[in-house]
């Protein structure tokens, strides 16, 4: 068998042991399409996943980081690479890779989210509003940057702009805002 025949071979036995829930032996069939084409972007990356999934954060982390430098211009291996690095305890190299990310694909939403976490954990709070900021103009209707955005605002100590972002979650996700309400402990009963 030639070697492009033997790559999508072994693709084609992954996809079918990942189908069934086979990781571990998945796994071998990455590592081994790696033997056949060095540095794959694809089976690099698949690799990473497994090894995460197999709960091996330090394999994945290796992993992602040789994606990385092999495809410097791949902002998904970036930041995969920060998740991962936040997933193990806020290793330092999270936020450059965060921001590799965001370099690359500025309207990447997670990667916002996943930075502004980042910077929240460091207390860095006016930075963490503008990348929420970011976040939400990018997902305008999901809740959990405007949560954040409004937790942020309390630790900021400006309850006044806790409070619009709590109204206008209301408008879309009340129970969300609701839950704010409780845990901040502000109003955002309408003046009479």
């Amino acid at each position: 068998m030639n070697a492009v025949a033997a790559y999508w071979y072994l693709k084609l036995q992954a996809l079918v042991l990942l189908v069934f829930g086979r990781q571990a032996a998945a796994l071998e069939k990455f590592t081994q399409m790696l033997l056949v084409r060095p540095g794959d972007r694809y089976a690099l990356a698949s690799r990473a996943h497994v090894l995460a999934q197999l709960g091996d954060k330090h394999g994945a982390i290796e992993a992602l980081r040789e994606l990385a430098a092999r495809f410097p211009d791949t902002a998904a291996a970036w930041f995969n690479l920060a998740y991962m690095l936040e997933d193990i305890g806020g290793h330092p190299d999270a936020e450059p890779a965060f921001r590799r990310a965001l370099d690359i694909e500025p309207k990447m939403d997670r990667a916002w989210y996943g930075l502004a976490l980042l910077l929240i954990r460091d207390r860095r709070f006016d930075e963490a509003v503008q990348a929420l900021k970011k976040n939400t103009e990018l997902q305008p209707m999901s809740p959990f940057g405007w949560y954040q955005l409004a937790r942020v605002h309390v630790d900021r100590q400006d309850p006044e702009e806790a409070v619009k972002v709590i109204r206008h979650l209301k408008r879309f996700e009340p129970k969300v805002a609701a839950q704010l309400e409780r845990e901040t402990g502000l109003s955002i009963a309408q003046p009479s």
